[in-house]
């Protein structure tokens, strides 16, 4: 690269090679929202623009269409509010992913305080999450710690748990 090369980079932005790997890198994006359960599609934070155009391109079999489709993909998910935030979200998704990881761990975290603490815990975790039902998550709690003091298994530690992982989902996708 000579020293008018680089001038130009500095002066008019990214250089062409750079653009196509962002561009690039959209595409990909767009190739991992495509592999998401309409669940999942559900809760990233997009628009309805690019819903329905990964929505379109399931119906898309010939390889060159589906080829220019992501490209369009990519370029729809440039033009949204937050391309991290959607990024983050879709990391998320990824069982091996740290994110998902450090999740899972902080609900059995939470799942146990509940269950060994109580009310207090529960009381704690509203203040973590507070669009949480906090009758309800009562109510999972007082049903899981039944559960251990009787000795039985009817799931109800699980049903907290999946209800806490959803409370901290949202919580966390609201303020990432």
């Amino acid at each position: 690269m000579s020293e008018h090369d680089s001038y130009e980079d500095d002066e008019f932005g990214k250089s062409k090679s750079q653009l196509k790997r962002e561009m690039q890198a959209l595409q990909d994006l767009g190739k991992r929202m495509l592999e998401l359960s309409r669940d999942q599609l559900d809760t990233l934070p997009i628009s309805e623009t690019l819903k329905s155009a990964v929505a379109e391109s399931h119906r898309i079999r010939q390889h060159e269409a589906r080829r220019r489709h992501l490209q369009y993909i990519g370029k729809v998910i440039r033009r949204e509010d937050d391309p991290d935030g959607i990024k983050r979200a879709i990391d998320a998704f990824d069982a091996g992913s740290e994110e998902h990881t450090r999740r899972h761990h902080l609900a059995e975290r939470w799942r146990d305080r509940m269950i060994s603490e109580g009310d207090s815990a529960v009381g704690e975790f509203f203040s973590y999450c507070p669009t949480s039902d906090l009758q309800h998550l009562r109510n999972l709690a007082r049903n899981a710690r039944k559960d251990l003091e009787k000795e039985k298994n009817t799931g109800q530690a699980k049903k907290l748990f999946r209800y806490l992982r959803e409370c901290i989902d949202d919580a966390e996708a609201e303020n990432p």
